[in-house]
């Protein structure tokens, strides 16, 4: 009878893996897969790229390279954009469960550890959402050389550059008037 399992993306199941000898490793493709990242970002593409997992002597080494990319504003012209992301990183993860005994393994001297779940399956969709988290641009742009919203009437200088007549604030108006003694340079 076969296992009508099925994993989701970014779960990988390393049981067999765990019964190897450190070194052995598994390279594992990654496409079209998406995750939920909240309410307040969004993929713009699906998550592309490889994880590879290598066996150590206390759990496995995790090493993603994923790109993707996210939908979001420029920070100067407003416009919608994608912003392409490029994704690495490395994590040990460590079993939950020993693989020969099936006892509980206990970690506790390393709470922050990546755990593999009790059937010995890798489940990266935590780390891969933080990953892009992570490599959000704080200000996006739509290109590098943005010009950005005129400050007074609100028109992308990107389509049409111009300028507007400064009138000065009348609050300051009283220092017009204002002149430090001996300077007769002023006017």
């Amino acid at each position: 009878m076969t296992s009508s399992h099925r994993f989701e993306p970014l779960t990988y199941p390393l049981s067999a893996l765990l019964r190897e000898l450190p070194g052995a490793t598994r390279l594992y493709p990654v496409a079209g897969v998406t995750v939920d990242l909240g309410p307040d970002m969004e993929l713009a593409d699906p998550i592309e790229g490889t994880i590879r997992v290598s066996r150590t002597n206390r759990g496995v080494l995790v090493n993603g390279r994923l790109d993707t990319a996210i939908a979001s504003q420029c920070s100067r012209c407003l416009k919608d954009i994608e912003v392409p992301l490029e994704l690495e990183f490395d994590e040990e993860a460590l079993p939950s469960i020993d693989i020969e005994s099936g006892q509980p393994m206990d970690w506790s001297d390393e709470p922050d550890a990546l755990r593999l779940n009790g059937q010995h399956e890798l489940e990266l969709e935590p780390v891969v959402r933080e990953a892009i988290q992570l490599a959000e641009p704080i200000a996006p742009l739509c290109r590098e050389d943005c010009a950005g919203l005129c400050a007074v009437c609100g028109a992308d200088l990107n389509v049409a550059p111009h300028q507007h007549e400064e009138e000065p604030d009348r609050r300051l108006e009283a220092l017009r008037a204002f002149r430090v003694a001996g300077d007769d340079a002023a006017d």
